[in-house]
C-alpha cells in the first residue's frame, strides 16, 4: 500500500499555501480534495478547466451532489454509489478507473481518475485526494478539428468533420476492405425530437445540443474513428478494423452516454437521447448502399420507440 499521507484532516483551500498551491494549481491535471463526508475542499484550475466548473461553484458541495455525473463505459452511474473515492474512503487504498464525467457544458469528457488516502494523526482515513487527466482521445479531437479547418472538411457548427468529408473517409474505407479485406462498420446516429427542442428553447439551443452530441462522440471514440456531422441533426461514426460485436457494443455506449448527459440552456437542463442505426461493410458495398442499411436501421430504432440502437 502506499505510504500515508499524514495530516490530521482534509486541508481546506486556505491550508494549502504558496508554494505548494501555486504548484498544484499548475498542473495539467484536475486535483480536488474531499473530507470524509466526500465534502470537497479543494479543487484546483486544471479542474476548473476539464470540468467547466469553478471552484466556487463547487467548493463544499458533496460528490454525492452528483454534478460531476461519472459514468463507465457500460453507462452506469457512479458518483451515487461505487466510485474510486469512495472506495478508497472506506478502505484506505489507492484506486484508479477510466471514466466520463459530465462536463458544464453538457458534454461527456473521458478522462482517467487516481484517488489516494489522506489520514489522519489516529490512523483513520479523514479525506482522499482525486487526481483526474484529460487523456489522449480529447487532444486528438482538437488536434483532428484544426487539420479539417486547413482542408474546409470542417463543420462550423458542431466543430466536427462535414459531409464531403465523411464521403471521401467511407470512400476509402470501402476502398481498403475491397483491396486488403480490412472490416469497417458505421453508425448513423440521430438526435431524438429535435424539432420539440427548437419549437420549445430556440434554435440556438438546438444548435447547442448538436454541438454536446458532437463533443461526446468525438471524446468517446478511438483515435482512429472518423466522426463527422452527415447533416441536419444526423451525425456518422466510420469505425474501421472492428467485429459486428464491438460495433454493437460502442453504439450501445454512445447512446448510454448521451442519454445520461444534460445539456444546459436558459437557467435549465435539457434531457436528450439519440437513435442510432449501424451496419458492417459487406462485399459488393458502395457507400450508398452501405449508408442505405444504417438508414433503414435507423429508421427502425424511431419505430420501435427511440433511444434504441439497431444493427
Amino acid at each position: 500500500m502506499d505510504s500515508p499521507i499524514p495530516v490530521l484532516s482534509a486541508p481546506s483551500p486556505d491550508e494549502i499555501k504558496p508554494p505548494f498551491k501555486h504548484v498544484v494549481d499548475s498542473l495539467p491535471d484536475g486535483v480536488y480534495v474531499t473530507d470524509r463526508e466526500r465534502r470537497i475542499t479543494y479543487w484546483n484550475r486544471a479542474a476548473e478547466e476539464l470540468s467547466g466548473y469553478s471552484a466556487q461553484e463547487v467548493l463544499g458541495k458533496r460528490c454525492s451532489d452528483n454534478f460531476l455525473m461519472h459514468i463507465d463505459d457500460a453507462g452506469c452511474l457512479l458518483c451515487a454509489g461505487d466510485c474510486p473515492l469512495t472506495r478508497t474512503l472506506e478502505d484506505g487504498l489507492p484506486h484508479r478507473a477510466d471514466v466520463y464525467l459530465h462536463h458544464k457544458s453538457g458534454h461527456r469528457v473521458p478522462v482517467e481518475v487516481r484517488v489516494r488516502p489522506i489520514w489522519g494523526g489516529n490512523g483513520d482515513v479523514v479525506g482522499a485526494v482525486e487526481v483526474f487527466s484529460d487523456n489522449s482521445r480529447q487532444r486528438a479531437v482538437r488536434e483532428r478539428a484544426k487539420d479539417l479547418a486547413k482542408f474546409a472538411f470542417l463543420d462550423p457548427a458542431s466543430q466536427v468533420g462535414n459531409r464531403s468529408y465523411l464521403e471521401q473517409q467511407l470512400s476509402q474505407h470501402l476502398e481498403q476492405f475491397s483491396t486488403f479485406g480490412t472490416p469497417v462498420g458505421i453508425l448513423l446516429a440521430d438526435l431524438d425530437e429535435f424539432k420539440n427542442i427548437n419549437d420549445t428553447y430556440g434554435h440556438a439551443a438546438g444548435d447547442t445540443v448538436l454541438v454536446t452530441i458532437a463533443k461526446t462522440m468525438s471524446n468517446c471514440l478511438r483515435a482512429s474513428d472518423v466522426v463527422g456531422r452527415w447533416g441536419g441533426d444526423e451525425f456518422l461514426a466510420i469505425l474501421p478494423g472492428i467485429t459486428r460485436q464491438f460495433l454493437e457494443t460502442v453504439s450501445e455506449k454512445l447512446r448510454k452516454l448521451v442519454a445520461q448527459s444534460t445539456v444546459p440552456v436558459s437557467g435549465t437542463g435539457i434531457r436528450v437521447t439519440i437513435s442510432v442505426g449501424a451496419a458492417m461493410v459487406a462485399p459488393g458495398d458502395s457507400p450508398e448502399s452501405l449508408m442505405k442499411r444504417a438508414d433503414q436501421h435507423l429508421y427502425a430504432s424511431k419505430q420501435s420507440g427511440r433511444n434504441r440502437v439497431s444493427l
